[in-house]
Parts: structure tokens; sequence; C-alpha cells
């Protein structure tokens, strides 16, 4: 069954999020999903459900570099991040997250 989505892939029902609707919505965006790409999606989870925000790239390379040993510095950046959920890495890391477009996000022309 495929997940209820709007017309930008962004998931209807936050609820709905699961580890294998975050495979099938990563697939939707070319993107096979490894543990580099699931601790982005922890990280950016556990923001949301703490402040009830998607949270701004700032955000969330600043959470990365905490998260990272000392050894995996090059992991806590923004250009992992846009290796990890290319073109827009904060509108498709939401998607694949199961969370809201991010505010500061253009939507996709239709």
């Amino acid at each position: 069954m495929s997940p209820d989505v709007d017309n930008e892939g962004f998931l209807r029902d936050l609820s709905d999020w699961n580890a294998q609707v975050a495979n099938l919505l990563a697939a939707r965006n070319r993107i096979e999903l490894t543990p580099d790409h699931w601790e982005v999606i922890q990280i950016a989870r556990q923001y949301y459900q703490r402040y009830r925000l998607t949270p701004a790239t700032r955000v969330l390379v600043k959470l990365m570099q905490e998260a990272q040993p000392l050894n995996k510095t090059d992991q806590g950046s923004s250009i992992h991040l846009m290796r990890l959920f290319t073109g827009q890495p904060m509108t498709v890391l939401s998607r694949v997250a199961g969370l809201p477009r991010p505010v500061n996000c253009k939507q996709d022309p239709e």
C-alpha cells in the first residue's frame, strides 16, 4: 500500500511514517537509504518531536556535528547533507523523514 502524500510527496498524515514508508519515499526520490541517511533522519525526527518544527539547515548541521564522533567530522556538514539528499536537501529529507515541509523551503513549481 502506498502512503497518502500530497502533490509534492509529503505525507498527509505524519503518523503514517515508519521505516518502510521512509524507504518507499526515498526510492521515489531516487535514494537508497544507508546508515548515514538514517542517522540524519533520526536527528531531524527527534528535533521535530521536541519542537514541532522541521529543523532549519543550520540547526540540523549543528545537531549532526554534535552527533558525530571526532573522526567523522566531515559528515557533520551541509556538504554531507547535500550528498545524502540531493537537489533541495531539506525538502527531500523532510519528505523521506515524514516531516512537514520546512517553512523556509520554496514549494516545487507545479
